[in-house]
Order: C-alpha cells, then sequence, then structure tokens
C-alpha cells in the first residue's frame, strides 16, 4: 500500500477513535438504599460501572447512601437527588410515588418479581453456644433476654421484624393463618390478635435498643456487645456469622418467618433532569440486577437471588427452608399494614405507650 494511503487510514482511525472519545458520556448516579445493603452495593458498583462502560463506552460513577429505609425514603420525598432508590419494603418506594417525587405510580411493573431482584427473610443472631437458649419467637418474652431490634418507624427491616414475630403469634392461636380472611373463624381471629399484641408489645419490652437501622442494630449487638439475640435480616445475620466476626455467632432459624422482597426503582423525576445517558445507565443499573452477573454478586453477599442459575451450591446452602408468611396474604399488603401498625397512632404506637 502507497505511504499515503497508509497515512490515510491512520487519520481515518484516529478520527474516528476521537468521534466516539467525544461522543463518550461521564455520568453520575445516586443511589439511596437502605441500611445493610452497603457490602451488596459496593461490589454490585463497581461490577457494574466495568460492564456499562464496555457495553457503551460511557463512564458510569455510582454514589451511594445508606440509612433506614423510613428515613431514605422521606429524604427522597424531601428532595435528595436520588436516580435510583433499592429500599427494604415496597411501601417505602410507594410513599414516594404517592407524593409525586419523581417516581411513577406503576413502578412495580417496570422489572420482573414486582421489581424486586432478590428476596431475604428475618432470622435471629445469638452469640455463641446460645446462652439464653433461644429456638423460637417464644423465646424472646423471657424474663432475662435482652433483644436488640431497630425501631418500625424508621427502619424497614424492623417492619419485617415486627409483622414475622405478629405472624408467629398468629399462628400459636389459629393453627392455620389460612384462617385470618374466613368470616367463620372471626371469634378466633378476635381471640388470636390479642394474643399477638400482648406477645408483641412483652417482644418490645425486652428490646434495650431501637437503633434507627437494621444495620445499626448489628453494630449494637456486634461491635458493642449488647443483648442477648439479634432479630436481624439474615443477609446481616450470615455476614456477622461468616465474615464480621466468624465462630462468635450463631444463627437460629424460627419456626416461621416472614418472605421480604426489598424492592428497587428508578426516580424518573431526577434523572431526566440529567439528560438521555443518564437515563439509559440508570435503566441499564437496574436491569443487570437480574443478570447472571447481579444475581452472582447478590447471593455473594447473602441475599437469596431470584435465578440461582450458575451460583455454587455452597452458597445456596446458607439459605435454610423454612415456613414464611408473605405481607399480602397476611396483612392485605403494605399499604394497609402501614396504615395499621407503624402510622402515627397505629398499633406499634399503641403498644409502646401500654
Amino acid at each position: 500500500m502507497p505511504a499515503r494511503h497508509v497515512l490515510a487510514s491512520l487519520f481515518a482511525a484516529s478520527a474516528l477513535g476521537a468521534s466516539l472519545f467525544a461522543h463518550a458520556e461521564n455520568v453520575t448516579l445516586l443511589n439511596v438504599s437502605y441500611d445493610p445493603t452497603r457490602e451488596l452495593y459496593q461490589q454490585y458498583n463497581k461490577a457494574f460501572s466495568q460492564w456499562y462502560q464496555k457495553e457503551s463506552g460511557d463512564s458510569v460513577s455510582i454514589q451511594q447512601s445508606n440509612g433506614g429505609s423510613g428515613s431514605q425514603s422521606r429524604s427522597v420525598i424531601e428532595g435528595a437527588p436520588a436516580d435510583v432508590v433499592t429500599l427494604a419494603l415496597a411501601y417505602d418506594i410507594d410513599a414516594i410515588a404517592d407524593r409525586n417525587a419523581g417516581v411513577p405510580k406503576d413502578w412495580q411493573k417496570q422489572l420482573p418479581d414486582n421489581s424486586s431482584p432478590y428476596t431475604s427473610t428475618i432470622v435471629f443472631l445469638v452469640r455463641k453456644g446460645n446462652p439464653k437458649g433461644i429456638h423460637d419467637w417464644g423465646d424472646l418474652t423471657k424474663q432475662g433476654v435482652e433483644v436488640i431490634t431497630p425501631n418500625p418507624k424508621t427502619s424497614g427491616g424492623a417492619r419485617w421484624n415486627f409483622l414475622a414475630a405478629w405472624s408467629w403469634a398468629l399462628k400459636q392461636k389459629l393453627g392455620d393463618l389460612g384462617k385470618l380472611h374466613d368470616p367463620r373463624y372471626a371469634e378466633e381471629m378476635k381471640a388470636a390478635t390479642a394474643y399477638a399484641r400482648d406477645y408483641v408489645r412483652d417482644l418490645f419490652k425486652n428490646a434495650s435498643v431501637l437503633d434507627s437501622g437494621a444495620r445499626g442494630s448489628t453494630n449494637t449487638f456486634v461491635k458493642n456487645g449488647q443483648g442477648d439475640v439479634l432479630i436481624a435480616w439474615e443477609s446481616d445475620a450470615l455476614l456477622a456469622s461468616e465474615k464480621l466476626d466468624k465462630g462468635n455467632y450463631e444463627i437460629v432459624v424460627p419456626s416461621l418467618s416472614i418472605l421480604t422482597e426489598p424492592p428497587v426503582a428508578k426516580v424518573e423525576g431526577n434523572v431526566k433532569r440529567k439528560g438521555e445517558a443518564a437515563e439509559k445507565a440508570a435503566d441499564a443499573y437496574l436491569k443487570h440486577l437480574y443478570s447472571p452477573e447481579g444475581q452472582r454478586i447478590i447471593a455473594d453477599n447473602y441475599y437469596r437471588p431470584r435465578n440461582t442459575d450458575g451460583i455454587p451450591q455452597q452458597e445456596l446452602r446458607l439459605f435454610p427452608k423454612l415456613e414464611l408468611v408473605n405481607v399480602d396474604e397476611v396483612f392485605g399488603g403494605w399499604a394497609k399494614a402501614q396504615k395499621t401498625f407503624f402510622a402515627d397512632g397505629g398499633v406499634f404506637d399503641q403498644l409502646q405507650q401500654r
């Protein structure tokens, strides 16, 4: 090839590279998340940024905010510039949507599995040897047992804890939770509700510290050495027992717990103001959670993946099978549960006053 043609080809290639580079975007996203997801998103954010740059050419930097899910939801309502929210329960994202704070009303239809790319549940963490003999929910109200759980007014995890405890108490009286909405068992349901109120009241009498978020409660139990039993997200209990201080803690799986489905959503109102590149990156960020890489990172951080293909069995064995109740089936969904139990003047407030 003549020298002038070689030079022309080099100049053309250089110009094409410069053109591609010129069109590459630098995008920053803010993920406002709930308390225990720090390690999960630290790993995921790095992996996503690397994957997305290869796919799109755009450079994405993700900033992370963690706190009690209810508090985080209120911060977005009050103007925190979240591009995506990854919170502990659907009600906290519904609250953002209800106040026209940038999340569409149909946000749960935007992604598979009601926009919940992973699940978890509630278990107990006790100290090595289980010195107080904690085996099920009934043991948490024994005299001399100090319980650590966060505050349901600010923490999504605490609300899951509360409803799991309430469900267990209902079952002690009803035997079959299928009776809940059958009018033939109205009197039994009345007695079961009274029993549940007394049980949960006694449980919170044993709760010495009500931290604002679930991770704060984990730190109170693990780092500060307070309490005999921590009511915890399974992910935080596994983190403590497998990594933070391996060998000094044991997980107790109760006879019944609750299926937790932490959801994710794009805050469209905020992302749109940043432009098309940010919108595409935010969409990809949430969708990639469902990818094989995203699901593997989810399992690595002790959350239950929706898709277990390709995830090592030794990781999956960490997630025991247990009876799980569903918030929709037992409590009529999160909107009703929030109003009944956790709104100002609700059941939790009433129990605290007694």
